[in-house]
């Protein structure tokens, strides 16, 4: 009987332990059919597809499994991957978006508006057919040749495969232009020279130096050679050939792009709660605030730095007192150590005041900004490591003032002043871009990583200007005013992005907008018109975003009162990735 007992004890702990396990199963399976989880593993197919598509990108982002790729941008690829991308609308188009949780809906339509982006660029704005900076194997060359990824032999033969079709590549690109313009073709001129640059002593020093075969260096060399030829040769074809039939032409292709498409493109990239018109009326508001305050903080300061009577004319006087105020600046030889000397401050300040919360073991490199990124306008910008190579260094890219005249470079400096310089780093660096696109690496999603949203991205930097002053850094009526003209740079931004593209301002009313009521200096002024030219929509996206983050924080600051902590809603913030604010704040208030 006793013997039966155990026995039956025995079947009903093995039995009970596999209804059990079944039971498990059966919930792990049913948990694995869930909208989210489905919706997860759909995300991990269509950003492979997406890599396998760009390996350029893929590249930028630390994804390196397609290195040796050079995609040769013909007719038939392009259509290839619009067919893809329509294929993949019509499948997300079946899900029930509203099954998915908050974050996956963000993805959802994130996804949903890059190709339609893509499908627009290619069906209406038609970039490739324009825009012959477009080409350039610069970027995807020194990404594999300088990366740390990797073993050096690994990342040389990846290279050797890609420059291969270098040849072909801008064969290519010479046939899909049609009627480029004039502005870009010249644009494409200096930035393929730069990239000429880079097949130079220093690539064929690491030749050398490899493990590689000697029939696998040799092979190397001349691939090597021959795609310096073709980059020159592309150079040259522009320089020589296109840009003077261009020059001569009776009917030159516009730079700007006109009120539809300006809307449209800006709706697509922007992704803001408001259009481009409005966007526009309320930078003209900014304005006019922002001038009122300027002229207060000028009569406060003029006794202290003059002794005359200040000017009758209110925008004369503000000019005036920032004239005066720009003549403290760092010597020309030493604008890029300057910069590199003032980060550990911005670092320390962050700390002690405790806005957020940093990572040590994430590097900031300055350096000079390399040969084949010069020329679009910009004298500083930040290169980050994308989210599958998170320890990589990132580089704060400095322009230095070689190339300026002594006239040019007193302008730049008087531009960069000891205020607005500090500024400039709290935007590229601490806490603006570097420290946002730490965040964003970590971030949980990778839709919201990789399809980072240029409004969130430059309006963060923006808000983290004010937001330092806010906190009392270097707190005095000089940094205040100089701010004001750096955020009215910031406005006027996006009024020239505005005016020249939909109501067709010419270049003396532009320099007049931006000296005479934006009060910058000659070379700058002349550097942002050429940047307005060439880019569209771009310009105003760190006014929009800013504009979108500040409300933000002051409309979550009403409802939660004594309970709002800075610091939490900074990092809160920062913890979805680079999506845009609308989607951000739809999240934030819904928790």
């Amino acid at each position: 009987m006793r013997t039966r007992v155990l026995y039956l004890l025995l079947f009903l702990l093995v039995t009970g332990g596999l209804f059990s396990c079944s039971s498990e199963r059966a919930k792990e399976e049913k948990a694995d059919e869930t909208p989210d989880h489905k919706f997860d593993e759909y995300k991990k197919s269509w950003v492979e597809k997406l890599w396998r598509m760009n390996p350029e990108w893929a590249s930028a982002m630390g994804y390196h499994k397609y290195d040796s790729v050079l995609v040769i941008p013909t007719v038939q690829r392009r259509a290839g991957v619009i067919r893809t991308y329509k294929t993949r609308l019509a499948e997300m188009a079946a899900m029930d978006l509203k099954a998915l949780s908050a974050n996956n809906q963000t993805d959802h339509r994130m996804m949903e508006n890059f190709m339609e982006y893509a499908i627009w660029q290619d069906s209406v704005l038609r970039p490739h057919e324009w825009d012959p900076s477009a080409y350039n194997i610069g970027n995807s060359v020194a990404e594999i040749l300088n990366g740390r990824y990797d073993k050096l032999n690994v990342r040389l033969r990846a290279l050797s495969h890609k420059l291969d079709k270098a040849p072909l590549y801008y064969e290519t690109a010479i046939a899909s232009l049609k009627n480029p313009t004039v502005e870009h073709t010249q644009l494409a001129i200096v930035q393929n020279k730069g990239t000429a640059e880079i097949f130079g002593k220093a690539m064929l020093d690491s030749v050398e130096i490899s493990g590689l075969k000697p029939e696998e260096k040799d092979v190397l060399r001349q691939r090597i050679a021959t795609a310096k030829m073709a980059v020159n040769g592309y150079a040259r074809y522009l320089e020589n050939s296109l840009l003077p039939q261009l020059k001569n032409s009776k009917n030159p292709r516009s730079f700007r792009i006109g009120k539809a498409m300006f809307a449209q493109k800006f709706r697509y990239e922007i992704q803001a709660s408001n259009s481009s018109e409005e966007i526009y009326r309320k930078a003209l508001a900014r304005k006019k605030m922002l001038h009122s305050q300027m002229i207060k903080l000028s009569r406060q300061l003029w006794p202290k730095y003059f002794t005359e009577a200040a000017p009758a004319d209110s925008l004369e006087m503000v000019g005036k007192m920032i004239s005066k105020l720009s003549e403290k600046h760092v010597p020309r030889e030493n604008f890029v150590n300057a910069i590199r000397n003032q980060i550990p401050e911005l670092v320390k300040f962050v700390n002690e005041k405790k806005l957020l919360t940093q990572d040590p073991s994430r590097p900031l490199v300055v350096r000079e900004t390399p040969l084949y990124m010069r020329g679009g306008g910009a004298g500083a910008s930040v290169s980050a490591p994308g989210p599958y190579d998170q320890k990589a260094d990132t580089y704060y890219n400095v322009t230095p003032l070689d190339g300026y005249s002594e006239k040019e470079a007193e302008s730049y400096l008087r531009e960069y002043n000891n205020y607005t310089l500090q500024i400039l780093n709290i935007h590229e660096a601490i806490p603006g871009h570097y420290t946002q696109l730490v965040y964003s690496n970590k971030a949980p999603s990778i839709i919201k990583a990789i399809l980072g949203n240029g409004a969130m991205i430059e309006g963060w930097a923006v808000y983290a200007e004010i937001m330092m002053l806010e906190n009392g850094y270097q707190n005095s009526p000089e940094m205040w005013l100089m701010y004001n003209k750096w955020n009215l740079r910031v406005t006027l931004n996006a009024i020239l992005d505005y005016s020249v593209h939909v109501l067709g301002i010419s270049e003396k009313e532009a320099m007049n907008l931006l000296r005479k009521e934006g009060f910058q200096e000659e070379i700058e002024a002349r550097e942002k018109w050429t940047r307005a030219k060439l880019s569209q929509v771009q310009l105003s996206s760190y006014f929009t975003g800013f504009s979108e983050i500040y409300d933000l924080r002051e409309e979550l600051k009403k409802k939660q009162g004594k309970a709002f902590d800075l610091k939490e809603f900074h990092e809160q913030f920062l913890s979805y990735g680079s999506a845009p604010v609308k989607y951000i704040r739809e999240l934030m208030l819904a928790e």
